[in-house]
């Protein structure tokens, strides 16, 4: 049984800093500006020896209308599910209307709490510390998450409430043979603002586990979600729309691509959501040449396919589009879905697996230098400066993509065109639709040096 800590409160109180401080690790985006955090970021953390599960909300606002009362149904989702509310106070700002009113809420749903004063570096805030005992949520707690001030007290006391509440999970120890969970499949969802990405996590997941509305770019922080399908174990990634370069605006959009390239990355497993209105747009073709040089499995979604007409000849139109505009990713499973609808997600979730199937793959190295003389065969390199390039050996030195080193006698002079018939001949030959396939071209030995 996991003990759960929701961290709530005002805007920009220092909430994401106090979760990075408890998780160890830099996991949400922090930024002075407020309101950044808007969708339920989860963390494990072991403090003393209980293993928690920390939850980072967003911040409350006053408001029952648009993106403000969502944000709220998120927070208060959040206080339902945990085991013990951490109330943040900015201690620089005082006591305001707004902490006395979601006081209220955090009373009202039973759950133990404490109560937090952050930014407590400096004098400046003690009259907030003993402003805060009006609040009714008991001792406040004077920390400061950015400079590591009162963490060691508000750790204490979360493992004394967790100790109380279900007793201390003991953290394993190295001695003896421990069994090893599964890795789980990490899975990144990308594409452009509002085409769906949390709308079809959200069904994948079975509630409402992200923000989503008709507003571009609700979705900040690239949030992890777990998921068992057919017995394997997912990890899917959330992430921010991603618009060109010139048209980021502000620093909340800049950190939020910079965290969705890095779910890109760090993610096995790439989906590129389209529009079916809009495909393959500039931004579509950019995104996927980064996954490609990125090296990732890529698949590719065609989100909002309920509002398409005459699918099948309109399906057959984008797989040609496809070919012709990303032949990197050559033979790429391209599977339409309707987020809304829930239609097309078994297809979806089979082509993400053979995807990965196929970007794990290791070919024999027999076979490989049989397909390399019939390449050659078909078609011999071009001579250059009057010299014909030999190419003498090839073997796969690495899956995850699957990459290869091919020995010849000249790896300057051979063509690039002449690499990419290599390359395409490897996925024909091979059956590897879709995979991106890195050729390493090296120079051999001299047997007469």
């Amino acid at each position: 049984m996991s003990f759960t800590v929701a961290i709530v409160g005002r805007p920009n109180v220092g909430k994401s800093t106090l979760f990075n401080r408890l998780a160890g690790k830099r996991l949400a985006l922090v930024d002075d500006q407020p309101g950044l955090t808007r969708d339920r970021r989860e963390a494990e953390a072991t403090l003393g020896s209980c293993v928690v599960r920390l939850i980072d909300t967003a911040g409350l606002e006053p408001g029952d209308r648009g993106l403000t009362a969502r944000l709220r149904q998120q927070t208060e989702a959040a206080i339902a599910s945990a085991d013990l509310v951490l109330f943040v106070i900015d201690g620089r700002a005082g006591v305001v209307a707004a902490d006395e009113i979601f006081a209220d809420v955090v009373r009202s749903a039973g759950k133990d709490v404490i109560l937090a004063v952050n930014k407590c570096e400096g004098r400046a805030a003690e009259p907030t510390i003993y402003e805060a005992y009006a609040l009714g949520l008991g001792e406040p707690l004077p920390v400061s998450a950015e400079h590591n001030i009162g963490i060691g007290d508000l750790t204490e006391t979360i493992e004394r409430v967790c100790r109380e509440r279900v007793g201390a999970t003991e953290v394993p120890r190295e001695e003896g043979i421990e069994a090893v969970s599964p890795h789980p499949l990490r899975i990144a969802i990308v594409g452009r603002p509002n085409v769906g990405k949390s709308t079809l996590i959200n069904v994948l997941l079975g509630e409402e586990r992200m923000i989503t509305g008709p507003e571009a770019g609700i979705t900040r922080d690239s949030i992890a979600s777990g998921l068992e399908w057919n017995g394997r174990s997912l990890l899917l990634f959330d992430t921010a729309g991603l618009r060109r370069k010139m048209r980021v605006e502000g620093r909340a959009e800049e950190l939020s691509v910079g965290d969705a390239l890095k779910a890109i990355r760090f993610a096995e497993i790439v989906v590129l959501l389209l529009d079916a209105e809009h495909p393959f747009e500039k931004q579509d073709l950019q995104i996927a040449h980064l996954i490609a040089e990125e090296g990732r499995a890529l698949v590719i979604a065609v989100n909002k396919w309920d509002l398409v007409r005459d699918r099948e000849k309109r399906l057959a139109a984008l797989r040609e589009t496809c070919q012709r505009l990303l032949p990197q990713v050559k033979g790429v499973a391209l599977v339409p879905v309707s987020a809304t609808a829930g239609t097309g997600l078994d297809k979806l979730m089979e082509a993400i697996l053979a995807a990965d199937a196929l970007w794990n793959r290791r070919l024999p190295t027999r076979a490989l230098n049989q397909w390399l003389g019939a390449a050659v065969e078909a078609h011999p390199p071009p001579a250059v400066s009057g010299r014909r390039i030999k190419l003498r050996y090839i073997t796969q030195a690495n899956a995850r993509p699957p990459t290869f080193v091919l020995f010849c006698s000249r790896p300057k002079a051979l063509p690039e065109s002449y690499s990419r018939y290599l390359v395409n001949s490897l996925r024909e030959s091979f059956d590897m639709p879709g995979v991106p396939v890195r050729l390493n071209l090296r120079k051999g030995d001299n047997p007469f040096a």
